[in-house]
């Protein structure tokens, strides 16, 4: 039964003629302004949830704090009643916790406030005695706190030039109040409210700069390291097809044989016969010839491992015989010599596998016993070689190791080239830890190799 995808809700901000409408660009710019875009520096602040629930606290803490203590302290000041004075430093605390989501509003905000509470203190200011303690003035110290706290979360969510733009309107606001308008006696607080907030836009930018650049690095590395994975796939993958391009040439030379000498095996051959053999030689010569740019293609970095097979030095010729399963005895001796307490166990009778199944199983027990020799050394290695009705069945089981092992330097090549070769055959691959803290690899190979899916005829399944 064919799969239908569920109908999708249509998109309204999309229409079939004009397809998705961007907003204006107008639009836009406000909302980034007005912190529609939030950062990772905006709330929660955090990706742990207790540090979360601290910046909420601190910042309800404070609101709290300069709401009802601010309120006290302005009345007491500047003579102003208690509500109208709590009216003001209320608004302070909304901006406080407003700027935590949207800190421009709230910026504005808290400037209308304190240049509220300022234009209300004038004429108390101008009715003190000449003589005692003046109070500060346009800047009162909760107005002032609250309004440094607002820049510093600004500073971490717009970008410099609109912190530089607040800075400058700030700075005007309290040039007009102190030094236009001015009042009775006072004890100008402006220069430091202004100094207070170019300390606080430094620190913002700071704190918003260093957070993007470690931002660019994770994403940097995250490239990396999927670059690294898809280049160790792509360098496996050319490994394999190396070592298969020796498999599919011998089969090519073969065929390319017997078309030359058939017809020295028949009386009086027939022209067509003679036209038909030689057609096969030629297209097996030509066959022969495309494997060999192929090869020149997937050419190993290192001439004297022409196959990938290991370190430079190792004398790997390219005219050398593809390993089958009747070089495994040879591969464990090799691997005892080495250091390892190998065993190994056939099961069933020996059969004949296709040439390229031969190669895979040879390499996957190559690779297990390889890397048991480096993280696992000197521990107990079991090898077992099924032949089973439908294919083949290997499986490498090493015991834990007796002691901690450092990290082995590599690309990551063995798992993933035993995975390649086992899809390659339309197989099976299990690999991972048993439960006494050793490794254990298991593979089944199919006697007869499925097409590949996308060669499959019209109607087959995959079981």
């Amino acid at each position: 039964m064919p799969k239908v995808d569920p109908v999708q809700p249509e998109d309204p901000t999309t229409t079939p003629a004009e397809g998705p409408r961007t907003p204006p660009r107008t639009t836009s710019r406000l909302r980034v302004w007005l912190g529609e875009a939030p950062t990772r520096n905006s709330p929660p602040y955090s990706r742990y949830r207790w540090a979360r629930l601290l910046t909420y606290f601190l910042l309800g803490w404070i609101a709290l704090t300069i709401a009802v203590g601010g309120a006290a302290e302005v009345s007491d000041s500047y003579g102003i009643a208690f509500p109208v004075a709590l009216g003001t430093t209320v608004l302070q605390a909304a901006a406080l916790f407003l700027a935590g989501w949207r800190p421009v509003p709230a910026w504005a905000l808290s400037l209308a406030a304190a240049t509220v509470t300022a234009l209300l203190a004038r004429p108390h200011l101008a009715a003190l005695p000449p003589h005692g303690p003046a109070p500060n003035w346009p800047w009162t110290t909760p107005t002032l706190i609250a309004h440094i706290a607002v820049f510093l979360l600004l500073a971490l969510r717009v970008r410099p030039a609109g912190v530089v733009a607040a800075a400058a309107v700030t700075t005007a606001v309290t040039w007009v109040l102190q030094a236009l308008t001015g009042a009775g006696r006072y004890s100008g607080t402006g220069t430091l409210a202004v100094a207070l907030c170019a300390v606080m836009a430094v620190t913002g930018a700071a704190l918003r700069s260093r957070q993007q650049a470690r931002s660019e690095l994770v994403q940097q590395t995250t490239i990396t390291v999927e670059e690294r994975a898809r280049r160790t796939l792509l360098e496996e993958r050319s490994r394999i097809a190396r070592e298969l391009h020796d498999v599919v040439a011998h089969h090519m030379s073969v065929i390319s044989i017997q078309a030359q000498v058939a017809p020295h095996l028949v009386e009086n051959p027939s022209p067509e016969l003679l036209e038909n053999l030689s057609g096969i030689r030629a297209n097996a010569l030509e066959a022969l010839t495309e494997l060999r740019r192929v090869l020149g293609v997937l050419r190993s970095e290192h001439p004297e491992d022409p196959y990938g097979l290991g370190a430079p030095g190792t004398g790997a010729a390219p005219d050398a015989p593809q390993p089958t399963l009747d070089r495994l005895g040879a591969l464990i001796e090799n691997t005892r010599a080495a250091g390892l307490d190998v065993t190994a166990e056939v099961v069933g009778g020996m059969r004949p596998y296709a040439p390229g199944v031969e190669l895979s199983a040879y390499r996957i027990v190559q690779e297990a016993l390889s890397n048991a020799l480096r993280h696992a050394p000197g521990t107990r290695v079991r090898v077992e070689v099924g032949h089973l009705p439908d294919g083949l069945r290997l499986r490498v089981d090493n015991s834990p190791p007796r002691h901690p092992v450092p990290p082995s330097p590599g690309a990551g090549h063995g798992l993933l080239g035993m995975r390649e070769r086992v899809a390659m055959l339309g197989g099976r691959l299990v690999a991972g830890g048993t439960e006494g803290g050793g490794f254990s690899v298991t593979a089944f190979l199919p006697g007869d190799v499925p097409d590949p899916p996308d060669q499959r005829p019209t109607g087959e399944q995959t079981p």
